[in-house]
C-alpha cells in the first residue's frame, strides 16, 4: 500500500448544528497539501508584506483593503496554494432546507422553495430557525454519532475523496475541534474508504493550519458577500480553481460566477 498523503485542514464559519440565525451564513472547509517548510516560508512572506505585530495572522488580515495585493499574491500563480489546495463551501440555509425536506420525506424540489422564501421574508426565515431547533432536538434524542445537520464530517469526507481520488490513502491533520470525537472520526472510515487517520493539531504551532485558515476564511467571506449581492470579481476569479464543484450550494447566478 502506498504511503498516505497528509493534508492539513481548517474551517471558517462553523457553528455546529446551528445553521440559521447564527453568526455566519456560509461554512467553508479548506484542505491544503503543503509541508512544514513551505508553510513556514508562506507565513514569513506574509509577515514581510503585511507587517502586523499580531502573534498569529488570520484571514481577516488578508481581507483588509490595504493588504489586497498580499491576498492576490497568496491566491495567484506566484503563491504557494494554486494546485495544492481545495475548499468546500456550504450555504447553511440551503443545507438546512435539504435536511428538513429529507427528514419529512417531502419532494426534493421543496428545498429550493423553502430556501428562496427564507431569503425573501422574515417569516420564512423564522420558520427555518424553528425548524433548525426542532431537528437539532429530534436528532439529539435519536443519539446519532454524526448529526445530519453537522457540515464538518461531510466536508472532511469530501476532502478525503478529492485528495484520494487516485486510490491513495489520505491522512488528515485538522485544527482542533471538540466535535471531532473518536466516535465521529471512526465513522469517517466507513464513509471514506481512503481515510487513513486524523490527527488534531494546534493552529498556534502548526503553520500549515494557519495557511488553511487563510483560504477557508477568504472563501467564506467572498461567498457570503455574493449571497448578499456583492461580488469581488477579481478575488472570485482567483478562487475558482480552488472551489470544490460538489459544494453544497443552490444553483444561483452568484455561485455560478464563483465556480465557472
Amino acid at each position: 500500500m502506498p504511503a498516505a498523503l497528509e493534508i492539513t485542514c481548517d474551517e471558517s464559519g462553523y457553528e455546529g448544528e446551528k445553521l440559521v440565525g447564527g453568526v455566519t451564513d456560509v461554512f467553508a472547509h479548506a484542505s491544503v497539501r503543503i509541508d512544514d517548510q513551505t508553510a513556514a516560508d508562506c507565513i514569513t512572506e506574509l509577515r514581510l508584506r503585511i507587517r502586523s505585530p499580531a502573534t498569529m495572522y488570520k484571514a481577516n488580515h488578508l481581507l483588509r483593503s490595504k493588504h489586497r495585493a498580499v491576498l492576490l499574491w497568496l491566491l495567484g500563480p506566484d503563491g504557494p496554494l494554486l494546485g495544492n489546495a481545495r475548499v468546500f463551501l456550504v450555504d447553511k440555509t440551503y443545507f438546512l432546507a435539504c435536511g428538513l425536506v429529507g427528514h419529512l420525506g417531502a419532494r426534493p424540489a421543496l428545498a429550493r422553495f423553502l430556501y428562496d422564501a427564507a431569503r425573501r421574508t422574515a417569516e420564512a426565515e423564522a420558520f427555518l430557525v424553528a425548524a433548525n431547533d426542532f431537528l437539532r432536538f429530534t436528532f439529539r434524542d435519536q443519539h446519532p454519532v454524526v448529526s445530519p445537520l453537522d457540515p464538518l464530517i461531510p466536508a472532511i469526507v469530501r476532502a478525503v475523496e478529492y485528495w484520494g481520488s487516485d486510490g491513495r490513502p489520505v491522512a488528515i491533520a485538522h485544527d482542533r475541534q471538540t466535535t471531532l470525537s473518536p466516535e465521529r472520526v471512526f465513522t469517517l472510515r466507513r464513509s471514506a474508504p481512503n481515510f487513513a487517520g486524523l490527527e488534531q493539531v494546534d493552529s498556534f504551532t502548526d503553520q500549515r493550519v494557519q495557511v488553511a485558515d487563510f483560504l477557508a476564511g477568504v472563501a467564506r467571506k467572498v461567498a457570503s458577500d455574493q449571497l448578499k449581492g456583492a461580488d469581488d470579481t477579481e478575488v472570485s476569479a482567483l478562487l475558482r480553481p480552488y472551489l470544490d464543484p460538489r459544494s453544497l450550494w443552490i444553483d444561483e447566478p452568484s455561485w455560478t460566477r464563483l465556480t465557472r
